[in-house]
């Protein structure tokens, strides 16, 4: 069974925070080790401030990976202005080149089952256009995982989702791939390449 932290968790909470607040916490526990403890004590008192010094040091590098506002904008405009048949085979190319197997499926709720190992997950991208989506098409994909037995369900859109989409998405981990995750999904879009249909079509 995969190790899930609790949401409201110190570390968890931590994880969502700018680097800086978790090696501020951990500088601040050292601090407070030097001052309360005496010397002897000192080193095991300032142990406790290497979590706090992991985690700053993991949310950094998260905060590294990210796409720029650029890069975001850049690849949403290049994801709207594709069809379908192009957008489809981007996506496509782009997951097994992150080392997945993907495959189409007649589902009217998802359009690829996406395997990595032994976890498989379902994705739906064929509304990928809509301006703003509510609650239905992800509680349409929550029972396709259920009925289909896989353990994630993916939903792509360029658009907005309405609060109530975004608790529903929340309590039934669905994952929503916008602008950021689809800016470091598809990086050579955001530079300007052309994927791979228009190249094999050249």
């Amino acid at each position: 069974m995969k190790f899930q932290m609790a949401e409201n968790s110190l570390f968890a909470i931590l994880l969502r925070k700018p680097w800086w607040v978790s090696i501020a916490t951990a500088a601040a526990l050292v601090a407070l080790a030097r001052f309360v403890l005496p010397p002897q004590w000192f080193i095991f008192g300032a142990t406790l401030a290497l979590p706090f010094i992991g985690i700053g040091a993991v949310t950094g590098w998260r905060q590294l990976q990210k796409p720029s506002g650029a890069r975001v904008a850049g690849t949403l405009e290049a994801v709207r202005a594709m069809a379908w048949p192009e957008f489809a085979t981007t996506i496509e190319t782009a997951w097994r080149r992150d080392g997945s197997s993907i495959e189409r499926i007649d589902d009217p709720a998802a359009d690829f089952e996406v395997a990595n190992g032994w976890r498989r997950g379902i994705v739906a991208c064929k509304r990928w256009k809509a301006g703003r989506t509510g609650v239905e098409p992800l509680r349409e994909l929550h029972a396709a995982r259920e009925r289909r037995e896989v353990h994630d369900c993916i939903y792509v859109s360029t658009g907005e989702f309405t609060d109530q989409a975004l608790k529903f998405a929340a309590d039934n981990r669905i994952n929503l791939m916008r602008g950021p995750e689809l800016a470091i999904l598809l990086p050579e879009l955001a530079r300007g390449a052309k994927p791979a249909l228009r190249r094999s079509a050249g």
